[in-house]
């Protein structure tokens, strides 16, 4: 029986692959070690822990589809020393096996109850905004305020041309990432909605939350229930910037803020603060919840685009993973600077851009 919140079952299932799957080979942890890190290097302390019987720890998903190629074909082991396939090498068999073989993985470490919430385990090869296949992502923004929405055209739904996504909020944020978690899960189901459509069967899948606590209720109801040092202080009105207040262990507080500026009787946005959260969800431990949320809409869309973003995406990921590669809760406060009202995207291996990590004490 597979016991919830228990590593158990996965460890004596990997062993139980390099010992059992071709008992007449007898494949080491050693060999075994080696093939892995052709992917991403491997120690055989590290395979061991994976496999203990009394105190196993819980490989990142990544590892384990190293697992699911490597004994999805006898030809990982024809020739010394073991090596690891690439995917596109296997044939049509082979990859129905290693789908087999990934897909009870995968159900063994959500038993688990780790929830796929480090960085190291979040997409491997795909990035990181990949999930597992099977599960459904639901990418939540808000929706306009009724004051807004009056003074734009085509949002009244009583009118031929009406148009719904001109009532939600952060539509350049949302674009930008429904395409690209699209494109890496082909096989999920991935939705957009606003914060107040959501269905209880929503709050219990992969969570996106795109924008703050002002208007996305989603945003402001999972803030509630996470815990971090880190709070969003609302714009009370157009003229408010707002800002992030961080507390600090001894009590005191710093509040991170925007930078308007400029001329013409007019401030122009130079530099925005944005919030990164990944973690487990409160509402379903076996799935993740992530915030993208600055202060302004373009805060919110420089912080999406630090991960999907082909010219930073893979340095800000591997960033994350370097950091927070054993954490299943992370945030980071971030810069967004603005550059004659266009976005920068963050490159979170600059300090500049890094304005306060949580958990820290780390890396």
């Amino acid at each position: 029986m597979v016991v919830p919140g228990d590593p158990s079952s996965l460890a004596r299932r990997l062993k139980a692959l390099r010992k059992a799957e071709w008992p007449e080979v007898g494949i080491t942890q050693s060999e075994l070690a080696t093939a892995f890190s052709a992917e991403k290097p491997t120690s055989v302390p590290l395979l061991s822990s994976w496999e203990s019987s009394s105190k196993p720890k819980v490989p990142p998903l990544s590892r384990l589809a190293a697992y699911a190629t490597f004994f999805a074909t006898r030809r990982s082991v024809a020739t010394r020393p073991y090596r690891l396939l690439p995917p596109h090498e296997l044939t049509e068999d082979e990859l129905a096996r290693r789908e087999e073989l990934l897909e009870e993985l995968t159900d063994l470490h959500e038993s688990t109850g780790r929830g796929g919430a480090r960085p190291d385990g979040a997409g491997g090869e795909r990035g990181f905004w990949y999930f597992d296949d099977r599960y459904d992502i639901t990418i939540v923004v808000a929706q306009l305020p009724e004051e807004m929405r009056a003074r734009m055209p085509y949002s009244d739904p009583t009118q031929p041309d009406y148009v719904e996504l001109y009532t939600y909020a952060d539509l350049d944020a949302l674009i930008e990432l429904y395409g690209h978690i699209r494109a890496v899960n082909p096989n999920s189901q991935v939705n957009f909605r606003t914060a107040s459509s959501l269905t209880h069967d929503d709050y219990t899948t992969h969570l996106v939350l795109l924008g703050g606590v002002d208007w996305n209720l989603a945003t402001r109801e999972l803030l509630d229930r996470l815990d971090m040092p880190i709070a969003q202080v609302g714009r009370h009105d157009e003229s408010d910037a707002g800002g992030f207040l961080v507390r600090e262990p001894d009590g005191g507080e710093r509040l991170f803020a925007p930078k308007l500026g400029g001329g013409a009787g007019r401030e122009e946005l130079q530099e925005d603060v944005a919030h990164f959260y990944r973690g487990v969800n409160p509402l379903n431990a076996r799935r993740t919840v992530t915030i993208c949320n600055g202060m302004y809409g373009r805060g919110t869309l420089g912080v999406v685009r630090t991960l999907t973003d082909t010219r930073f995406r893979d340095r800000n990921t591997a960033y994350l993973v370097e950091r927070f590669g054993d954490s299943d809760s992370y945030s980071i406060l971030t810069r967004v600077f603005v550059v004659n009202g266009q976005v920068v995207t963050p490159d979170w291996t600059q300090s500049a851009f890094r304005l306060f990590e949580w958990p820290e004490g780390r890396g």
